[in-house]
Formats: structure tokens, C-alpha cells, sequence
């Protein structure tokens, strides 16, 4: 993948994982604050902190993809482990991210209904964390693969001949 090619897909990732950060903090300001520091409607917080979650899950299936993971496919859902598994093997510091992340929005704030303004906060101060690490600003260094360096190759080579016969004989 071309730095170009990297920008662009980082940016389209970027840009939706924050619209999900944005739907999610509009739904949440639709509760009101208490002043025993919890949210008032238990129902915006739950459908904030599971929107705020998708998007974590935007952002890391990005990342993961320009670390050079592969996916086995495209319409089978990944659970928490594959996440866990996967991320502690390239970045320790992303995987207390995204354990952070997971317990205050995903099963605090969304299965639990913690409505707890701390505690929600939290979850999405580490999910604006994990967004950060995919904006385009700071591109992720990415290994060529075998097959794409074959790629590479083989077309500058079918360039090459192109060329050769493309020549007039003098």
C-alpha cells in the first residue's frame, strides 16, 4: 500500500470512527447530569456507550489492518478474545486501551447500564485514544507483504517488456 493509498484509507477510517464518537456523544447528551454524579436516563447512556463501542471497533479494525493482520473474513464477527489475542502480540499500551475501553462502554455502560458519569467518561477518553492512533496525521509504518513486493515486480517487469516491444527497430 502506497503512503497516498495508506492516507486515504487512515483518513475514511478516521473520519468514521469519529461519526460514531459524535452520534455517540449526542446521544449521550440527551441525559441529563444529576447531581449525584450519575446520568439521568439509563437508555441514552446504554445506546451511547454501544455507538462509542463500534467505533473503538472501527478504529482498531484499522489499525489492525495496517499493522498487516489478516482477517479470515470479512462477515464473520470478531469477538473481544480475537481483539485481546491480536493486539497484545504488536501493542501493549493499545490493549490496556482497549480493555479500559471495552469494560466502561461495552459491558459497564451498554450491559450493565452503569450510568455513572466517572465511569463513562473514562470509556470514552480511551476510545478517543485508540481513534487518535489511526489518524492520518501519523501514518503506521507498513511491512510490504510477499505478495504485494511480487506485485510490485511483476508489473514493473511487464512495464519493461512493454516498452522493449514498443520500440521501432533502427
Amino acid at each position: 500500500m502506497t503512503p497516498d493509498e495508506q492516507r486515504t484509507f487512515l483518513s475514511k477510517e478516521h473520519a468514521e470512527a469519529t461519526r460514531y464518537m459524535d452520534n455517540a456523544k449526542e446521544t449521550l447528551q440527551k441525559s441529563e447530569k444529576q447531581d449525584d454524579g450519575h446520568y439521568k436516563d439509563e437508555k441514552y447512556v446504554k445506546s451511547a456507550c454501544e455507538i462509542a463501542y463500534l467505533g473503538v471497533l472501527r478504529a482498531l479494525d484499522a489499525w489492525l489492518f495496517m499493522k498487516g493482520v489478516e482477517f479470515s473474513s470479512k462477515k464473520k464477527q470478531k469477538s473481544i478474545e480475537f481483539y485481546k489475542y491480536t493486539i497484545a502480540r504488536i501493542d501493549k499500551k493499545m490493549l490496556s486501551l482497549l480493555k479500559s475501553a471495552y469494560g466502561a462502554l461495552h459491558l459497564a455502560g451498554y450491559y450493565h447500564g452503569a450510568t455513572g458519569i466517572g465511569i463513562i467518561k473514562g470509556g470514552f477518553d480511551n476510545a478517543y485514544e485508540i481513534i487518535e492512533k489511526i489518524k492520518p496525521d501519523n501514518p503506521v509504518e507498513v511491512a510490504e507483504s510477499r505478495g504485494d513486493r511480487a506485485k510490485r515486480i511483476w508489473g514493473r517487469m511487464m512495464i519493461s517488456l512493454a516498452v522493449m516491444l514498443m520500440r521501432k527497430p533502427y
